[in-house]
């Protein structure tokens, strides 16, 4: 064989080993993109702010569908939506009317439960390309430079305030309309979960998902008129006989969900929070989710953990559990 020829084969060789070791495109940084999502509101149809959290990860472990309280938005939740992110889930966080005359609102103001089941829809039908959460996800993709990925098939719903009551009313739409959806539904987290004033959306929830093994957690304040003495608690743990259901944080405020992205319309009504309160509904509400989607039960975040029982020595939190 001729020098040349020799040396020719070998740079072939060499060329088709450094095609083989060349690593997968790395996923770009965690990235925000602000969006929107279409959602039917009597004969119209309504486009929502919706923002997307992208994680620093090729494969999120779910999309968490985080929901804002009564007179709040998306900019309210943007610093827990961003510890989700952290801990490699996709979020979305759409803003819903807190008024409207058509009654396409966060909380049940008369009759809301018509427009709730469009927002379930959304992840009903969030498979399919032709869904408004797919159309929604597949532009705030293209703007983070992440197109032809698609959205995660599991899904955790979490809501503050009275979206703790939305979230618990929008699971109970995918038990009894959704239930290939449901079947991926991994955690419902609810934070110091308030009533509406009208109808029985929380109780109603409940009663479709209590007899599930859906795991569901809340981390409440105490009661007091800013989370309406601590309605949506009182029904979850009164509804579900279950042996854990989340902590109450004794010293906590209604605004602790917000963290960093809250504003004085709410510290003005709840009192502001302190930065270990949140600091320790962050750790916990990250921690059992990364849990029910990874299958897995890291002991210190639960009764008996090494984390949980430091802050349940120091008075931080108190156990809830069902009647």
């Amino acid at each position: 064989m001729s020098l040349s020829l020799r040396r020719a084969l070998a740079a072939l060789a060499l060329s088709a080993s450094a095609l083989i070791a060349v690593p997968s495109p790395a996923i770009a940084a965690a990235t925000e993109v602000d969006g929107d999502v279409s959602v039917p509101c009597w004969i119209y149809t309504y486009s929502l702010d919706a923002d997307w959290y992208f994680p620093a990860t090729a494969t999120p472990k779910a999309l968490v569908w985080l929901q804002h309280g009564f007179s709040r938005s998306n900019a309210n939740v943007a610093d827990l939506a961003r510890e989700y992110q952290d801990a490699g889930f996709l979020v979305v966080a759409p803003t819903l009317p807190s008024a409207d005359i058509y009654g396409c609102t966060i909380s049940n103001l008369g009759n809301n439960t018509v427009f709730l089941k469009s927002v379930a829809a959304l992840l009903g039908t969030a498979t399919s390309s032709s869904g408004a959460l797919a159309k929604s996800y597949a532009a705030a993709a293209k703007t983070a430079g992440r197109s032809g990925t698609t959205l995660p098939t599991e899904y955790v719903l979490a809501g503050h305030s009275a979206g703790g009551e939305a979230a618990t009313y929008l699971a109970g739409v995918l038990k009894t309309t959704y239930p290939s959806t449901y079947a991926n539904l991994d955690y419902l987290q609810l934070l110091d979960p308030v009533e509406s004033i009208f109808g029985t959306n929380m109780a109603t929830g409940l009663a479709a998902i209590g007899g599930t093994s859906l795991p569901i957690r809340t981390i409440s304040s105490p009661p007091y008129l800013a989370n309406s003495n601590a309605s949506g608690t009182v029904e979850l743990t009164g509804t579900l006989d279950r042996d854990f259901l989340g902590v109450r944080l004794t010293t906590g405020s209604h605004c602790d969900a917000e963290g960093a992205s809250t504003d004085v319309l709410c510290t003005l009504t709840a009192g502001t929070s302190s930065a270990a309160n949140v600091a320790v509904l962050q750790t916990l509400a990250v921690a059992w989710a990364v849990d029910a989607a990874d299958g897995t039960t890291t002991a210190s975040y639960y009764p008996g953990g090494a984390y949980y029982q430091a802050r349940l020595s120091a008075g931080t939190i108190e156990t809830l559990s069902g009647s």
